[in-house]
């Protein structure tokens, strides 16, 4: 079972108890806190033998005192036949006021503790924090994977709300979290009898030689222990002349002879007691009580992450993909096999199994770990997405493992990987699982093809390579699931005249009030910051085209740079609008792409209406780190697109300079490779100080962009090695 599957049954099925434990711990966490205000703790220095003086002569009947984790003293003695606790002030050993165990409701605790079922209801306490600590490795691993291992995990969080609580929440509790289960166990293990703490007491008198007690002053025994170190002191029984006194401390327990002071017998806190009160210190807050409010916090919060999971989990659900007219694996000729962690992969595999059986073929289409063919397998296709840094999805983590113990036959494999160019390792599972195959022997129909971000319009090239190499008519018409979708009311635009590339315009659409529990739940419009991109469905299709976006969603709005493309639904609907007219969107996050919490200088490259994101760095540049643009356009007058925000940037400091060549006009300086390599020993400075690299803007733009920066920075360095470093990035269209 994969840690997602762990992670998810666990929290469906136990998430109501534990929520109940964590919110009964929070409460609980308060306990600590109260005690801390309540009564003065004694000073460092007080001797035991002071303070056992000073009771007595106030307090003639004390039968004991007693150290609370907070540092008050309680002293406990009798008035007639009427038991009495009351705090002391160890200051004078005057009585300050009656005390009592707990503010809290006995049924609290026992809820807590034993969920009001006695011993047995302590056994599923037990099994309640074991599956705390379960839920919390698998969480762990799971956020690892998500946010592309140790490295990437303070880096921002996009999905929807729901699932930002649940990352973030993760981030900052979780070590709490599993530090509560770990001690609540180590605990529990004491309480089940599963482990002695003490050693069984010593049979020790009091030798009666017929003088008076000696008073507690005078115990020389005594006087080696401070209070700061005292658990319980108990006095001697009036009633019994052979009693001791008995002292508890952190570090043991002794027995004092009350005629001579002397001390009897000592035993050392055993390595269980020691540990077990330690977990006690950690799982309750007692003696710490700024750490009792960390744990209230984070026991409240099992509350907000099991509902933020609840959410998630049916979101989940009902965007999962359904294989319609799925044949036995046993009889079908061709075998699809996928390995997908969100589920996106899926809807790729739905479409190239649709068209295959239109085809004539019997499909079958099952998840990777299921890799295997049959007497009847003619062809095998393998839909891959690589997660995190270069890993394969969770269910298909021992697909290279179980494949490399399998023969190879002549049926063909060919693998179709899913990822996205800006993270170093852009479809490394897909290439691994291919030189695997390779290595083994297995024929390929076509080449390994990584498709880049979902593309669709990537994905059907690859069906018309397809169906040449089947001799059949084969159409791939990927319709990807589109999310919820909230309206976008457009306030302004700013137009830019019909040059050869076609009209263009820069659109500012109203950012809209959203309701929590929409947000919650995924609908509506997500966070977004810079970079990340819109997805806008044209009427009349069921495809979204994506745009880059040139502000976040601190800056109230969402702005994009549109140009007319030829025979564009998309582009020519959003050309169309008019300020008060509305579309609908959503948002895609591109992690990949965004900037990184940093002073290390960046350096931006973008041309045409690829400067939309990065106008969007600069935009929100508030701390000025020095940001230095390379913008290409054809011509100033006609494609300068945010001109006038750069030079207000430019004037504020948000943006340190800007480099702007076009290449229609005479002395326009040419393209924005051109610049790069003229500015070459510039660039060298900057990158040595690691400056980070981001690029945006036509694939062939691109490529002059990756081959100008390996001249400049050769022989030392080149694109390859800032990638590795996780220091270049592109969005290319």
């Amino acid at each position: 079972m994969s840690w997602k599957a762990v992670h998810r049954w666990l929290g469906l099925t136990l998430g109501t108890l534990t929520v109940v434990l964590g919110i009964t711990g929070a409460i609980l966490a308060l306990d600590p806190v109260l005690h801390a205000w309540e009564a003065p703790a004694a000073p460092g220095s007080l001797r035991v033998t002071t303070l056992a003086e000073r009771v007595k002569r106030n307090v003639p009947d004390t039968e004991e005192i007693r150290r609370l984790p907070s540092g008050a003293i309680v002293v406990f003695s009798f008035a007639g036949e009427q038991p009495l606790a009351s705090y002391m002030d160890p200051a004078d050993g005057k009585v300050l006021g009656a005390w009592q165990a707990s503010a809290l409701p006995r049924w609290v605790k026992n809820l807590h503790r034993s969920l009001l079922l006695g011993d047995a209801g302590r056994w599923a306490a037990a099994g309640v924090a074991l599956s705390m600590g379960l839920l919390c490795v698998s969480a762990l691993v799971l956020l690892l994977r998500r946010m592309g291992g140790w490295r990437r995990l303070s880096a921002r969080v996009r999905g929807s709300l729901a699932q930002l609580i649940h990352v973030v929440a993760g981030r900052v509790l979780l070590a709490v979290l599993c530090l509560t289960s770990i001690t609540a166990l180590t605990m529990s293990a004491s309480t089940l009898g599963l482990v002695a703490l003490d050693s069984s007491e010593p049979e020790v008198l009091s030798v009666a030689t017929g003088r008076p007690d000696l008073p507690a002053a005078q115990l020389g025994s005594l006087e080696n222990f401070a209070v700061k170190d005292l658990r319980k002191l108990t006095f001697p029984s009036a009633a019994d002349p052979e009693d001791t006194w008995k002292v508890a401390t952190a570090q043991g327990q002794g027995w004092i002879d009350r005629y001579s002071g002397q001390m009897l017998a000592w035993q050392d806190a055993t390595l269980a007691q020691r540990v077990n009160d330690l977990a006690v210190v950690l799982h309750t807050g007692e003696a710490a009580w700024l750490w009792a409010l960390v744990l209230g916090s984070a026991g409240a919060s099992v509350l907000l992450f099991w509902l933020s999971g609840m959410v998630i989990w049916w979101q989940a659900r009902r965007q999962r993909t359904q294989i319609a007219g799925n044949t036995p694996l046993t009889q079908a000729d061709v075998l699809i096999f996928v390995a997908s962690e969100g589920g996106s992969t899926w809807g790729f595999a739905q479409t190239l199994h649709k068209a295959l059986s239109d085809g004539g073929h019997r499909v079958h289409s099952g998840p990777l770990e299921n890799f295997r063919t049959t007497a009847a397998t003619r062809l095998v296709f393998v839909l891959a997405a690589t997660y995190g840094e270069g890993q394969a999805p969770a269910h298909a983590s021992q697909a290279l493992d179980r494949i490399a113990k399998l023969d190879a036959s002549a049926v063909p494999v060919t693998v179709l990987g899913f990822g996205e160019r800006q993270f170093p390792a852009f479809c490394a599972f897909a290439v691994a699982l291919d030189q695997r195959l390779r290595a083994q022997g297995w024929p390929a129909l076509l080449p390994l093809e990584c498709i880049h971000q979902q593309s669709g319009q990537q994905f059907a090239r690859w069906g018309d390579a397809l169906a040449q190499a089947l001799g059949e008519k084969l159409v791939l018409e990927h319709v990807p699931r589109i999310p919820f979708t909230t309206a976008l009311t457009l306030v302004a635009r700013q137009d830019y005249p019909d040059a050869q590339g076609g009209a263009t315009a820069i659109l500012r659409f109203a950012w809209p009030a959203q309701r929590l529990w929409a947000r919650l739940c995924g609908h509506g419009l997500s966070r977004f910051a810079a970079g990340d991109l819109v997805g806008i469905v044209p009427p009349g299709s069921a495809v979204p085209r994506y745009y880059s976006l040139a502000s976040g969603q601190e800056d109230g709005f969402l702005e994009i740079c549109v140009r007319q493309m030829a025979g564009g639904l998309c582009s020519t609907s959003l050309l169309g609008l008019r300020v008060g007219d509305s579309i609908t969107a959503f948002i895609r996050s591109n992690p990949g792409f965004a900037l990184p919490r940093t002073r290390r200088p960046v350096v931006l490259i973008g041309a045409g209406t690829g400067v939309a994101p990065l106008a969007g760095f600069i935009r929100r540049n508030d701390r000025r780190i020095p940001m230095h643009l390379y913008f290409g356009g054809r011509d100033p007058a006609r494609d300068f697109y945010f001109e006038p925000e750069l030079q207000r940037w430019l004037g504020d400091g948000r943006l340190a300079t800007l480099q702007a060549v076009f290449s229609r006009v005479p002395d326009g300086g040419g393209y924005v490779q051109d610049a790069l390599r003229r500015d070459a020993e510039r660039l060298r400075a900057l990158l040595a100080q690691g400056a980070i690299v981001r690029v945006c803007g036509s694939r062939v733009m691109a490529q002059g962009v990756v081959a100008a920066l390996n001249l400049v920075l050769a022989p030392l360095q080149s694109v390859a090695t800032l990638k590795a470093e996780e220091r270049y990035a592109e969005d290319v269209f």
